[in-house]
């Protein structure tokens, strides 16, 4: 067997153990939830988000002005 095959069956292994082991198992649905209340926010603020974003990149663009001139 090959070193490059060896390597590689030793990483399935290691993969293969980290998908069965249990220990750090996460509750999928609290994950799925967060990410739903996540895009609910983002939904809900987006108006202000947007504000906020463009109110930065302005400032930034107009402290920047002065750099190039």
């Amino acid at each position: 067997m090959s070193k490059f095959s060896a390597l590689k069956l030793m990483a399935l292994n290691k993969i293969a153990k980290l998908i069965k082991d249990e220990k750090g198992e996460v509750n999928i649905v609290a994950i799925v939830l967060l990410i739903g209340i996540v895009v609910v926010l983002a939904i809900v603020f987006k108006d202000a988000i947007l504000d906020l974003l463009n109110n930065l990149f302005s400032d930034i663009n107009n402290q920047t002005s002065g750099i190039w001139t």
